[in-house]
């Protein structure tokens, strides 16, 4: 089954509703990975996992280490839609990767920050 994530006016083609967002700590250049899953019209965050720590990039309070990676799964509601910083300051911007290893980057550079929702139910059929 197929999903479809809206990224400001462009709709990303996922090969399953779980993806992967990833990005690289503007200050400390550390590795930042989050676990979603869309459902119908909110994302649900399932895990975080961080190669590193620094200033605003703490692992959560129960956080293991597995292959050097911090994973622990966040506390937080589903939410209606993300807004990702495009700074142009971590020499790249977001990765998207669903399980197909299917990846898209956004905002590479500086600009306006990125609404990341699902699609409207119609644009999933």
């Amino acid at each position: 089954m197929s999903t479809c994530l809206l990224a400001g006016a462009v709709a990303l083609s996922l090969s399953a509703r779980n993806f992967t967002l990833e990005w690289t700590h503007s200050i400390e250049h550390v590795v930042w990975r989050e676990f979603w899953r869309v459902e119908t019209d909110r994302l649900v965050l399932t895990g975080a996992a961080i190669k590193g720590s620094g200033a605003g990039m703490e692992p959560g309070p129960d956080a293991v280490l597995r292959d050097g990676w911090w994973v622990w799964t966040p506390d937080l509601a589903p939410q209606r839609e993300l807004l990702l910083a495009a700074s142009g300051a971590t020499g790249g911007g977001w990765r998207i990767c669903d399980g197909a290893r299917t990846c898209h980057e956004l905002g590479e550079a500086s600009g306006e920050a990125i609404s990341l929702r699902p699609c409207p139910a119609s644009a999933d059929d």
